[in-house]
């Protein structure tokens, strides 16, 4: 049956007869041998439909088919080898990461392992956050701008912009086997000073970006005392004492502030 159907394929590739018009006593002239070999092979595997996935993959890759299925053939083998070897290993790595983007079960599984190992989810949360740093740089120096700690977006002072590129460069120079965490972390915090200082020089910058900041925390203040559930420390008898003189203090820091805040107002 393997040879039956492997000249079934060759001929809807016209490269032999069809079943129907072959005669018994009849000379045919067939295929070269190594073109023989990518339509038969020696596996019953092969004629499952993960025999036929994995020889189409194979394929696609340029091996015979046969390869590929004794490696699916011999899974324990394939870790031993992926064990004992980094070259295998890596190639492993590689398929195993192609094989990601395109099923969703395989990355929740993946993930879910790596969330389970310390080891594997401490080395992946250093890598997010060098390449959280590598992207603030690389930002700077492609769009031109920079975000203040306040939140601020305005335009990267030359000065500021080349130090990055400068350290971008430095960083896409590194080699795949170089850890880039340390790299990053110098870039970033070079990156993060010159920023501040931008920020310090521009006195109309300056302003704002107390200002901005704080707005913001008078927002939070605001969110966090909205947020207060009085009507439950007088249904459930939690209230004490404390929570009296916490609020007494910062009814007068409140208005400690908005005094200040008048006198700033009428001095304008």
């Amino acid at each position: 049956m393997r040879y039956y159907k492997a000249w079934d394929m060759a001929a809807d590739d016209g490269l032999v007869p069809q079943f129907e018009v072959l005669v018994p006593g009849e000379d045919i002239e067939l295929p070269d041998a190594d073109v023989w070999l990518s339509y038969y092979t020696s596996r019953n595997s092969a004629s499952s439909v993960r025999g036929q996935a994995i020889s189409a993959a194979a394929e696609a890759e340029g091996i015979r088919p046969t390869k590929a299925l004794e490696v699916a053939e011999n899974p324990t083998a394939l870790r031993a080898a992926i064990l004992a070897d980094p070259g295998t290993a890596e190639t492993a790595r590689g398929a195993l990461l192609d094989r990601m983007k395109e099923d969703p079960a395989l990355q929740t599984e993946m993930a879910r392992a790596i969330a389970r190992t310390d080891g594997l989810k401490k080395a992946v949360a250093s890598e997010a956050k060098a390449a959280d740093r590598i992207g603030y740089v690389r930002q700077i120096v492609e769009n031109g701008q920079i975000r203040t700690p306040a939140g601020q977006t305005v335009e990267a002072p030359a000065e500021l912009r080349a130090e990055a590129e400068r350290h971008l460069s430095l960083l896409d120079e590194l080699d795949d086997s170089e850890e880039a965490g340390e790299w990053a972390g110098e870039a970033y915090d070079t990156v993060k000073g010159l920023v501040a200082k931008a920020v310090e020089e521009d006195p109309a910058l300056r302003v704002q970006e107390r200002r901005t900041k704080f707005y913001s925390s008078l927002q939070k203040a605001t969110k966090v005392f909205e947020e207060l559930t009085l009507d439950e420390v007088l249904e459930e008898e939690i209230f004490e004492d404390d929570m009296l003189q916490r609020l007494e203090a910062l009814q007068e820091a409140i208005s400690s502030c908005i005094s200040t805040l008048r006198r700033a107002s009428t001095a304008s």
